[in-house]
């Protein structure tokens, strides 16, 4: 099926389909079953102007994350992507934006390599009982009852502190970190009135890189963030690469796992039974986290790829330089490859879902993130019983992230914690 054949379907055939909005937030499967059904390949909007070409369902979804052609690097876009798309300005593009997720092998697949160890499913599994301590202690400064916003009280700072652990930021840094931050990976265009605001956040997130690295590199341990510092000291980072390698683990490494937290709880309040299942069984927790992944993940799409060339795409032909996303919630809830898609089942099995992504820029921190939600979630239902929202969830706002799903707040009522 041609684009403007699938773009039909959904709306008028000369016009991408605009992807913002309050109640495409609140709830897109709609409109991305609509899409899915349509053909594999839609011309989209996003809030800054910025048009791609988006992809749908479980084939397509995963062929484009293996597709060799595809490459990460900003480099890559054309003038057309680059006179909207809401990048980071300069100079802070060039010094914060050459991480793993916007470069290409061989320089990927070296970067990657220096974190790999760090997150290996074994390290994280013996780091267990660390990260249940962790969890414990937020809940233990929770109210004793009555209730709370499980966002700022819980999911907002659990993958923090825990990620301060995995990768060697020392107590005294951590403590110097503001969330505000994470935002700086929502950019705003040149005319929005919060411009001066982002680049003012930008440049703290800077000073606050710098300084952490200087005192790793006068404080030498076997942490993840000096054996950067030491890779940069060998010559196999610049500085700029380094600088951005800090900035992902900090950023990209915690703000998912809050999204995916909230994200997770939102759908468990909006089905009772199954959470009063699950925590009547925790032995599901492994299984129910990939269930509560596939149903609706916190990384709704992905960042751009780009083609170096002029070619065919799923049948249509795309524009060097022209940006593709990747909608992984679409692929997840595939009925062609997950029979009851829209079902939430704790017992499907095989569960392949897409919500790490794939091939080469599958997140190397997965194994932590899938430890983080068991203890999460395991923890938050043993401990605050009668678990519900304070108000109807309808009226709860999803964030208006551009590729991203997750509430800011979730306000929750609870009998006496125990």
């Amino acid at each position: 099926m041609r684009a403007a054949d699938a773009d039909a379907s959904a709306g008028n055939p000369r016009e991408p389909v605009d992807l913002y909005g309050r109640e495409y937030k609140r709830d897109p499967y709609p409109l991305y079953t609509k899409l899915r059904d349509a053909g594999p390949i839609h011309r989209v909007r996003f809030p800054s102007g910025v048009g791609a070409w988006l992809v749908t369902g479980y084939e397509a979804a995963h062929a484009t994350l293996n597709d060799p052609r595809l490459g990460k690097n900003h480099d890559l876009g054309n003038d057309r992507w680059r006179a909207l798309a809401s990048i980071m300005p300069e100079p802070q593009h060039a010094q914060l934006q050459v991480h793993l997720l916007h470069q290409d092998p061989p320089k990927h697949t070296a970067m990657r390599r220096l974190v790999t160890d760090a997150f290996a499913p074994r390290r994280i599994e013996a780091l267990r009982p660390r990260i249940q301590h962790i969890a414990d202690t937020l809940l233990d400064a929770m109210p004793a009852t009555g209730g709370t916003d499980l966002v700022a009280c819980f999911a907002a700072r659990f993958p923090f502190l825990v990620l301060a652990e995995v990768i060697g930021l020392p107590a005294e840094s951590a403590a110097g970190f503001r969330r505000e931050w994470c935002k700086v990976v929502q950019p705003v265009g040149p005319g929005d009135p919060g411009r001066a605001d982002y680049e003012g956040r930008l440049r703290a997130l800077q000073t606050y890189i710098a300084d952490v690295v200087a005192d790793r590199r006068a404080h030498p341990d076997d942490g993840l963030l000096c054996r950067l510092v030491a890779a940069h000291t060998a010559g196999d980072l610049t500085d700029q690469e380094l600088d951005s390698m800090v900035f992902q683990l900090l950023v990209a490494g915690q703000e998912p796992v809050t999204n995916q937290i909230s994200t997770a709880l939102m759908t468990l309040l909006r089905h009772p039974g199954h959470l009063a299942r699950l925590r009547a069984e925790p032995a599901l927790l492994p299984a129910a986290v990939e269930e509560l992944l596939r149903y609706d993940s916190a990384f709704e799409l992905t960042t751009w790829r780009f083609l170096g060339a002029d070619d065919d795409l799923h049948g249509t032909t795309v524009p060097a330089g022209d940006s593709i996303i990747v909608s992984l919630c679409a692929a997840n809830r595939d009925p062609k490859r997950f029979p009851d898609a829209d079902t939430l089942d704790f017992d499907r099995s095989p569960n392949p879902h897409l919500a790490f992504g794939h091939g080469p820029h599958f997140c190397p921190a997965a194994a932590l993130a899938r430890v983080e939600l068991q203890v999460a979630l395991g923890t938050l239902l043993a401990r605050l019983p009668d678990l519900a929202p304070a108000v109807p969830v309808e009226e709860i706002g999803w964030i208006p992230a551009v590729l991203a799903r997750g509430v800011d707040s979730l306000p929750v009522t609870y009998r006496e914690r125990t």
